[in-house]
């Protein structure tokens, strides 16, 4: 495990750094695979003793599970929401950034399309479009939405604390749990921005929340059937807020069944698996009941293939005079050479939005012999587009800078693309506490702490990865497999985004969000039985 994870980590510094310096990665360089073996072999003694030093290291056993009330959640709760309004406040009417406009639009015109999950744009654009019938303001509605996702967002992780509190969290480390879901930036952003990606989290923690409790106490899970509705409710609400969630659940599903002997579930797997395939179901019938009931356009194979578009236009930019004009003219029927020429590493949008979904569909084994066919004849080259668009979720040390030159309604992205930051129309910024509005602003479109060392990984998608997939790593290393199962439903939703347009960290917020659970369970629980039967502890 040390030398699988070691080696892991060693490719991806080495890759990304390649790639942020020189935007590809020479494959075929001896240099570079000297820098993955010494990474390697260094970063495996060093993880080695680093594990090992956690299996001997003092930790929590199981408390006494503390006495949680509702008040107990209400407060917990409110304090959560005021430690948000005052950003609130200073960014009012909140982000109404990321696709909002068009989510909006779709309501207002009556005009659905499945390009963004209809749920979301049902909830987004019906409220403010209520509000701004009864008020005639856009931005009260706006206001409104975001308040009303500051309440769930605060209510889902005051249940998260509460139920880590009856776990045996002490009070204090209940105390820091708050704070830092309610203090820590880019939280905060994302519980104030109407982007689809803050109630997809929101729903992902309460997920792996519910997980955790069935894989830890299958009998008190079944038996207490708020669970299970928890557990269901999360899951579709999840599904439907994000396309990849049902792609990333669906894994999951089989893969948790597929394991339910090593967690002790045998006697629970018939009710386990009408759980799943109950869930499944219903988000299969409500997602294309929405879509018919709507009348919404189909969107398309385009965002699904996204990778192979980008490699297909890499080839086609960078080396485009080794295409025969056969593969250059079929290249053209669902690519317009218009498109081609506008070429970005970092980002797939402006060659995929001309993508023909119509001339795909009439043949898709024609094209897809196309990209089997310049794929053979240019792998590197198809490797490092896909890396150009992902590289930022695994190494650490990238600026996020993906919309460098784009202007949008009220700025032009610079050096920096860590955040959206502005109101989209019809809505308009009005900030109460401008100096506030203004670290957000410099958060969001300043690269200044992505550069700072050390305290750029706490803003970082790249470090996140890397911190809880050393956890999870550890937990398999120890004997512990059964703590790292319900974080599988993250790390499967984080290879779904590795596959899509770019890289931004609203794709992944969730690391944030999810790192004190796993911290809390790297903590909790008698670690002395897996110790006792691990052999690299006895070395």
């Amino acid at each position: 495990m040390p030398i699988l994870f070691s080696l892991v980590f060693a490719l991806c510094m080495t890759f990304g750094r390649c790639l942020d310096r020189d935007g590809s990665v020479p494959f075929t360089h001896f240099g570079l695979w000297i820098c993955v073996l010494l990474l390697t072999a260094g970063g495996t003694f060093l993880t080695r003793f680093v594990w090992n030093l956690l299996l001997k290291a003092d930790v929590e056993r199981e408390k006494k599970a503390a006495e949680v009330t509702g008040k107990t959640f209400l407060l917990t709760s409110l304090i959560l929401f005021l430690c948000y309004l005052p950003a609130f406040l200073a960014v009012y009417p909140g982000f109404f950034v990321y696709d909002a406009q068009d989510e909006l639009m779709q309501v207002v015109t009556r005009s659905f399309s499945t390009h963004h999950p209809l749920a979301h744009v049902l909830m987004l654009g019906g409220i403010i479009q209520l509000v701004h019938k009864v008020s005639g303001s856009y931005n009260l509605g706006i206001a409104c939405y975001t308040l009303f996702q500051m309440m769930a967002l605060s209510c889902i992780f005051a249940y998260g604390i509460c139920h880590l509190r009856k776990e045996g969290m002490g009070k204090r480390k209940g105390i820091l749990m708050t704070l830092y879901l309610g203090l820590f930036p880019t939280i905060v952003m994302f519980v104030l921005c109407s982007a689809k990606d803050g109630l997809f989290t929101g729903m992902l923690f309460l997920l792996v929340l519910m997980i955790r409790k069935l894989v830890k106490d299958p009998e008190g899970f079944f038996k207490e059937k708020k669970y299970v509705l928890l557990f269901a409710g999360s899951a579709l609400l999840m599904m439907l807020f994000r396309h990849n969630g049902f792609y990333a659940f669906l894994v999951f599903a089989f893969l948790f069944l597929g394991l339910h002997k090593m967690m002790g579930l045998t006697g629970y797997l018939k009710k386990t698996v009408l759980v799943f395939a109950g869930i499944l179901a219903a988000y299969l019938i409500l997602n294309k009941g929405l879509a018919f009931a709507l009348q919404a356009q189909d969107a398309g194979s385009r965002e699904m293939l996204t990778v192979p578009i980008q490699q297909m236009a890499r080839v086609y930019a960078m080396e485009g005079d080794s295409l025969s004009e056969e593969e250059k003219n079929t290249l053209f029927e669902i690519l317009p050479e218009e498109a081609l020429s506008h070429y970005t590493p970092k980002v797939s949008d402006p060659v995929k939005i001309a993508f023909d979904n119509e001339a795909y569909e009439e043949d898709p084994g024609k094209y897809l012999k196309l990209w089997v066919q310049i794929g053979m004849k240019h792998p590197f080259a198809y490797l490092n587009a896909w890396f150009m668009t992902s590289y930022g979720f695994w190494y650490p040390d990238t600026v996020i800078d993906v919309y460098r030159g784009n202007t949008v309604f009220t700025f032009t992205y610079g050096d920096s693309s860590y955040f959206g930051y502005e109101v989209e129309q019809p809505g308009e910024r009005h900030s109460f506490f401008p100096a506030l509005d203004a670290f957000y602003r410099w958060l969001s479109l300043d690269p200044t702490i992505q550069k700072i060392p050390v305290i750029r990984w706490l803003f970082s998608p790249g470090a996140l990865f890397w911190v809880i997939l050393f956890f999870l790593s550890y937990f398999c290393y120890s004997g512990q497999e059964k703590k790292a199962v319900p974080y599988l439903i993250a790390l499967l939703t984080w290879l779904t985004v590795i596959l899509g347009p770019t890289y931004l960290v609203r794709y992944v917020v969730f690391l944030w969000v999810l790192l004190p659970v796993l911290l809390w369970d790297l903590k909790s629980g008698d670690l002395r039985p897996a110790c006792a039967e691990n052999p690299a502890f006895d070395n």
